[in-house]
């Protein structure tokens, strides 16, 4: 049975939080110096959302320990194996029944792209991550069809999906996958009626594409979108096509959408003393000294009464936060220094996963 047929669906973001999920980083070929920067910035991440809600950190048996030493003690600890860190993307996507019952989406996982492109191997470990958390809370599990991740997926909550094609519809997702087979896993799995595509995503994202790093809702009938005016940045493309095909669509209730540009930050690069500080391997994670990163404003979290939101240490921050402000006025916004995160291919969004309150 699939969740549109047990009467399930998943809440926009902003809706009420249960709580948030998150997972130790310490993979030493992915993030620098034994991954020590990076627990920094995900301790900053996690202290920043329990001032608002409860977070729940999956740490493995061997840096149980240390996690629990460095996060506040508000921030509960839960032993979980993993193959990295990305709570979006391997986490499930947690859905609402009508009876106010918890459930969840478990997407079957690849590592971005499996044997053609992916990022690492085995991922066996983060595959399984969505069912132990639906163990963990109490909800009821069902398991998807067709590889995709949760950062690949924005909702408004009304019936409305935003997807990429360079990701949703990928051969290393889903060899002989169609537009039809994969909107109709999405309306099935997510609750929704409505997909919405958009052609490409950030230049250099490696995970094809997701849209979280793009677009993202913000209510419905308003989308967030990643802006450059740049005309030497591949993004200044990017950004205008994803715009016309925005504007060009109608969500579920039949509304055209309304978009909001977000300033893109300055092109952000790997410096040489941060490549050379994580261990070589042949992970098909790309690491080098000069490699641009896929920075971007939209990769934020929405908590219970507030916006945690990613700062680059740039002069863009600041219009970000203002940007942020505007469209979530009864919300605090908290930035946070997250290059270190960035660093590891993802950012805020990307290293969270909110459980939606429930009358269960």
């Amino acid at each position: 049975m699939t969740p549109r047929e047990a009467g399930f669906a998943m809440p926009p973001e902003w809706a009420a939080h249960e709580g948030c999920w998150m997972i130790w980083p310490e993979r030493p070929d992915n993030w620098r110096l034994g991954a020590k920067p990076a627990q920094a910035a995900f301790t900053a991440v996690a202290a920043a959302i329990s001032r608002f809600e409860p977070v729940t950190m999956m740490v493995s048996a061997r840096q149980f320990e240390n996690a629990r030493a460095v996060l506040p003690a508000s921030v509960r600890v839960v032993e979980m194996s993993t193959n990295d860190s990305w709570a979006r993307d391997v986490g499930c996507s947690f859905l609402v029944g009508p009876d106010g019952a918890l459930g969840g989406a478990d997407w079957p996982f690849n590592a971005w792209g499996g044997l053609e492109g992916g990022l690492y191997f085995p991922w066996d470990l983060d595959d399984l991550v969505a069912r132990k958390m639906l163990e963990l809370a109490g909800g009821r599990w069902f398991r998807a069809p067709l590889v995709i991740e949760g950062g690949a997926i924005h909702v408004d909550g009304e019936g409305s999906a935003l997807v990429c094609e360079e990701c949703g519809l990928n051969e290393n997702r889903n060899p002989t996958v169609t537009r039809a087979a994969m909107e109709e896993m999405l309306r099935a799995y997510l609750g929704v009626s409505t997909v919405i595509w958009v052609e490409r995503g950030v230049p250099g994202d490696e995970t094809n594409g997701h849209i979280d790093n793009l677009a993202c809702f913000v209510r419905p009938g308003v989308v967030l979108l990643s802006w450059c005016d740049d005309p030497a940045d591949p993004h200044y493309e990017v950004s205008r096509a994803a715009e016309a095909r925005l504007k060009a669509a109608f969500d579920a209730k039949g509304r055209a959408l309304e978009v909001v540009r977000m300033p893109m930050p300055a092109p952000m690069f790997y410096t040489a003393d941060e490549a050379n500080g994580i261990d070589a391997t042949a992970a098909g994670m790309n690491r080098a000294a000069g490699e641009r990163m896929a920075a971007s404003y939209v990769n934020f979290y929405i908590a219970n009464g507030a916006i945690i939101a990613p700062a680059f240490g740039t002069e863009t921050d600041a219009p970000a936060r203002d940007v942020l402000a505007r469209l979530f006025p009864d919300r605090e916004v908290v930035q946070v220094m997250a290059r270190e995160i960035l660093l590891g291919g993802g950012n805020i969004h990307c290293i969270t996963q909110q459980q939606p309150a429930t009358r269960a």
